[in-house]
């Protein structure tokens, strides 16, 4: 990523949608529904199937255009107006809305027979004029991309012979090259073994962090989203039920409720939220409380 990103008013959200109704073949699927992201946060989108996650993020991508409702961004001059600024996210050029928003999408085709290093650099596509030219710090970004997500020592294989975790970090590379103030991840975690999605949802806390970046994510693992999260948005059948910190989210009664299973929650001694699914077979895997002496 780039340098630092500079203090941002923090009553002006980096990338936000209100009242968006969205739908398929005239159904409607989300409900009059809001988000916000806002600069050095890592807002986290929970739910089951089907509760619109994904739908939410595609319409702030411009991916999925909503039936109603407004999507804006923060002009870049937003923290010296008295106020804020923001700009109407739908009517911007598309370069210049995808030099300040990416998104990981689920599923991407993958193109056959081309190396690592240039699907990563597919994410300089707006900053290149015609025939790729004016693009002087691509081939810099390409490379901290590529480390950044573990993928440099495979840089010159063929993306179509890669496994799925390892395809999967090839397009987070990609995103990140794109180097956006705001970066939207629809179930990153997918298809990677457990050292990955730890690695992932670092780098994730490092964009917010480190970078100042807005990030988005659709996470289906509640501890995971409690872990990483400085808001948590949970979303029932196109509805956002609560939106908040995690630990005024992730509570048991609302969970089991959305979820339509019992869910455990407690918070542990270094105070991180763990949620429990309960099953016809849980309790064979709970250790016994010691006898007292």
């Amino acid at each position: 990523m780039s340098q630092p990103l500079p203090p941002a008013d923090a009553a002006v959200p980096a990338l936000a949608g209100t009242g968006l109704e969205l739908a398929y073949d005239g159904r409607v699927v989300v409900h009059g529904a809001g988000l916000t992201l806002r600069r050095g946060e890592v807002t986290v989108l929970v739910g089951p199937n089907g509760s619109g996650k994904s739908t939410l993020l595609r319409s702030l991508a411009r991916l999925h255009a909503p039936v109603s409702g407004s999507v804006t961004l923060a002009a870049e001059d937003a923290a010296a107006t008295p106020g804020g600024a923001t700009l109407d996210a739908l009517a911007l050029h598309p370069k210049d809305f995808a030099r300040r928003v990416t998104l990981l999408s689920q599923s991407r085709p993958t193109p056959a027979g081309v190396s690592v290093r240039d699907v990563v650099a597919y994410g300089r596509h707006p900053y290149r004029g015609r025939f790729g030219a004016g693009d002087a710090d691509g081939k810099e970004v390409v490379e901290r991309a590529m480390g950044l997500t573990g993928v440099a020592a495979m840089a010159a294989r063929p993306v179509d012979e890669l496994s799925g975790g390892e395809l999967q970090r090839v397009w987070l590379a990609t995103c990140l090259a794109q180097d956006t103030g705001v970066v939207l991840l629809d179930e990153p975690t997918t298809y990677l073994d457990l050292r990955y999605q730890v690695e992932t949802l670092d780098l994730v806390r490092d964009l917010a962090d480190l970078h100042g970046v807005a990030v988005g994510v659709v996470l289906h693992d509640l501890d995971q989203a409690a872990a990483v999260a400085d808001r948590v948005v949970l979303l029932q059948a196109g509805v956002v039920r609560a939106d908040g910190a995690p630990a005024d989210v992730l509570r048991g009664d609302l969970l089991t409720e959305v979820y339509g299973l019992r869910i455990d929650v407690h918070v542990d001694d270094g105070g991180r939220v763990r949620t429990q699914p309960v099953g016809r077979h849980t309790a064979r895997h709970v250790r016994p409380e010691p006898a007292p002496a």
